[in-house]
């Protein structure tokens, strides 16, 4: 799994501003000129990795980042589609892992050919930590290195 920083997106560090300052993390933020029109997907999570987002969170993201894009954009033809990672995201960027400690994923591992579940603890620029529960019910710490990883996923509990 590549790790590409978020900083490195066009307008997505003004934005994680704007995000972090109505207390929530932005995931993502794509921004695509279309026919004359500009696509912006954009995606929030809540500070607390215990905490969802919903729809009057977005709702109020929303009305603070698509005129503060449109201004950076120096336009008004846009489409903005602003949601929650949902229950079940599939992670297609390693950097997205820091703004998820907290919470539960798992990841495909290629060097044991099978899924690794946990609580994730720790993340940076080339792995992350997972809290894994044991069959005896005890936790060990697995560390984890983003070129062993083929896929990832939040586990709904």
């Amino acid at each position: 799994m590549d790790f590409i920083a978020l900083n490195s997106y066009p307008h997505y560090a003004e934005s994680e501003k704007l995000v972090a300052a109505l207390g929530f993390r932005l995931v993502e933020l794509k921004i695509t000129p279309r026919g004359g029109t500009t696509h912006i997907l954009a995606v929030i999570a809540s500070a607390d990795p215990a905490a969802a987002v919903g729809v009057d969170d977005c709702t109020k993201v929303h009305r603070a980042l698509l005129p503060f894009l449109e201004e950076r954009l120096g336009t008004d033809d846009t489409y903005m589609e602003l949601t929650s990672p949902g229950m079940e995201r599939t992670i297609r960027n390693a950097a997205e892992f820091p703004l998820f400690v907290g919470r539960q994923v798992r990841v495909w591992d290629r060097t044991v050919t099978e899924w690794v579940g946990g609580t994730l603890r720790a993340a940076d620029e080339t792995s992350l930590v997972l809290e894994v529960t044991q069959e005896d019910g005890t936790a060990r710490q697995q560390t984890i290195s983003y070129a062993d990883i083929a896929k990832a996923k939040f586990i709904h509990v």
